[in-house]
């Protein structure tokens, strides 16, 4: 460690001021990916910089998280109550407000390793200055670069010792800490003090010498980034059921965020706290009345229980250890983390927490997490039969794999740890890379699929093939020849592609001339898994939201209305047959709610009206709430 006497700051643009005096103007400032940016202190130094054209600011970082900014309109009008509730507080990043509405100037430059999924596809500051990296390579890169400063949100502790906590972000930290006291590196560590950031213990507590400069004042009482919990749809609660029966007792799982993760964590508490009902879907899925033919999967309640190893610490891990789910220990440890990031009832529930019980999530440096060459006999002891689940974009045929970037060139969002756990999952023994895909894309009325012949950008390559999972099945391709991967892919495929896919791998001789696909792929469209699992919807076994969710009742119910309104707006023609269906509508009690929360009760312009009746057009679409009053439209 290297201790010296911290300094305290009460105002972020005088902290700003003296470093930027002290480094000659020019900074290159690194700040942790997602949740944990020192937002007051990078505004501050953004701010000073932008009017000083003979100062210069580098910002390397990953994720940088901006509240929506919807048109004015429709989409406005819904979100800003929400806005609201959510991001009240939060103080907004400026460098990116700028730097999405193409002002930065251009004495900034801002580079991550990791995009805001689809935020930044048409952005060519962003596109240009995106580092490629493996999450385990960063802090590699960033002693590279001769980094002067870190800046980073931090918790203090509630009880009297005054050390300090990465808490939501020791991931990259850590690393250069280490390679600082190696004497690889030099660079100053700034805190940023938030007593709504959860304090964490074990490896991401710090006694407070290792910041050279603390700021506390406003930024403390500031808001936490919050990350609305989406709704599963029943596409993605097949493939979570399908990859949780996957996950042996006494393993180790990593999940990720959104509806993918949520899917599979929902799939593997209801198999352990409510087993019949379990197998009863997993039963329709495998389309069996015997789930004792599925010998092959694990369908059992949890005995022994799970440990949780993951780059990212999504919210439902706190659900899977309170089911009992995620219950063995590894040296005192139920879950090894290398950042959080989650909607505010997660913030709340760490704050909450049991001290004793905190003690046993471990934020740790992503090296530990993710790299598989660290410490490896201890992971291969501790991490047994590894159930590493990730999302995916695309799959081939052939099982290579895209996760992140267009065949354009253009960057999605980034690789993340991505390769680093399907790595690891060839390192370990009885691991396995479990990636999650949709099995299509609906894009204006029109369906593609996501398993293709080939692709101009691959994340994972197919020598790294593993388990390719989507709503129709699971496709085992580990170690298999190019024919049998064929037949896998081709298996979850759906049926409207499977001819044209199979007479390519037929014409490249990749597949027998004579090969015919099994009977039971016909199955595989969107309507016969609609069929087979709207029973579970309609019962409460699959519900929209199954972790809740920070949307009131009337957006639940709005959120869907707005996505086929978004979606018909595509086609003049059929947001016209949405117009003409809401001429004549009867107006009751139930769509004057909705009018009134969009602002559309009373519209003025011609645009405006036409969006009315195409959202009426919809509302009449929808089972009609009873003993309501009815207006003629």
């Amino acid at each position: 460690m290297n201790p010296q006497v911290s300094q305290r700051w009460q105002q972020a643009s005088e902290l700003a001021a003296h470093l930027l005096d002290t480094h000659n103007g020019r900074l290159t400032v690194a700040m942790p990916l997602g949740l944990g940016k020192a937002n007051h202190l990078i505004n501050a130094l953004y701010q000073q910089v932008k009017d000083n054209s003979s100062m210069s600011l580098t910002i390397l970082t990953a994720l940088t998280l901006q509240t929506p900014q919807p048109k004015p309109g429709l989409a406005k009008n819904f979100f800003a109550p929400i806005a609201d509730r959510l991001y009240g507080d939060y103080p907004e990043l400026l460098y990116a407000r700028d730097l999405i509405s193409k002002k930065l100037p251009s004495n900034v430059t801002v580079s991550e390793f990791f995009l805001h999924a689809g935020a930044y596809l048409n952005n060519t500051h962003s596109q240009a200055n995106y580092i490629s990296a493996n999450y385990s390579h960063v802090s590699g890169y960033l002693i590279d670069k001769n980094v002067d400063l870190i800046i980073q949100m931090v918790a203090r502790a509630p009880e009297s010792t005054s050390d300090l906590s990465l808490s939501c972000n020791p991931d990259i930290t850590l690393e250069l800490l280490a390679a600082r006291t190696a004497g690889d590196t030099n660079f100053t560590l700034v805190a940023e003090i938030n007593d709504q950031l959860p304090f964490m213990p074990n490896d991401a507590q710090l006694p407070e010498a290792e910041f050279r400069h603390i700021l506390e004042g406003d930024s403390a009482n500031s808001g936490l980034f919050s990350v609305p919990k989406a709704s599963v749809d029943l596409a993605t609660y097949a493939a979570g059921f399908h990859a949780s029966s996957l996950v042996k007792d006494g393993g180790t799982l990593q999940i990720g965020i959104g509806s993918a993760g949520d899917a599979v964590a929902y799939a593997l508490i209801m198999r352990h706290k409510d087993n019949a009902n379990y197998k009863r879907i997993i039963a329709a899925l495998n389309n069996t009345d015997d789930v004792g033919q599925l010998s092959q999967l694990h369908l059992e309640p949890f005995d022994v229980g799970l440990y949780g190893v993951s780059e990212m610490l999504v919210d439902v891990f706190l659900d899977l250890m309170e089911a009992g789910v995620v219950k063995r220990e590894v040296n005192g440890t139920l879950i090894h983390g290398g950042f959080f990031l989650g909607p505010k009832s997660m913030y709340q529930r760490m704050r909450d927490m049991p001290e004793d019980l905190r003690k046993k999530i471990n934020m740790t440096a992503i090296g530990y997490i993710n790299g598989a060459h660290i410490d490896f006999n201890r992971k291969q002891q501790n991490r047994r039969h590894a159930r590493f689940i990730n999302n995916a974009m695309k799959a081939t045929v052939l099982g290579a794999i895209v996760s992140d970037g267009l065949d354009s060139g253009k960057v999605v969002s980034g690789v993340g740890g991505q390769y680093d756990f399907v790595r690891q999952s060839f390192a370990l023994k009885n691991a396995r890379s479990i990636i999650m895909i949709k099995a299509v894309r609906s894009r204006r009325g029109k369906e593609t699929s996501n398993v293709v012949w080939e692709y101009g950008h691959t994340t994972i390559p197919r020598h790294l093939r593993d388990i390719v999972i989507n709503e129709y099945g699971i496709a085992d391709l580990k170690g298999a020849t190019d024919k049998d991967v064929v037949a896998e892919m081709l298996s979850i495929t759906d049926n409207q592609f499977q001819r044209e896919l199979l007479a390519t791998a037929k014409a490249n001789g990749k597949i027998s001339g004579d090969f015919k696909l099994k009977a039971d792929c016909a199955r595989n469209t969107q309507q016969d898994l609609q069929q087979t699992l709207q029973p579970f919807r309609q019962s409460d076994l699959l519900p929209d939201y199954p972790f809740g969710t920070d949307f009131d009742a009337l957006e639940q119910k709005l959120i869907p209305i707005l996505q086929q309104l978004n979606e018909a707006s595509r086609s003049k023609v059929e947001l016209f047959k949405l117009v003409f269906k809401g001429l004549g509508q009867n107006r009751n009690s139930s769509t004057l709610k909705v009018l009134q929360r969009l602002g559309f009760e009373k519209p003025s312009s011609f645009p405006s009206k036409l969006t009315r009746l195409a959202l009426l057009g919809i509302l009449s679409e929808q089972p009609q709430p009873k003993n309501t009053t009815n207006n003629q439209e």
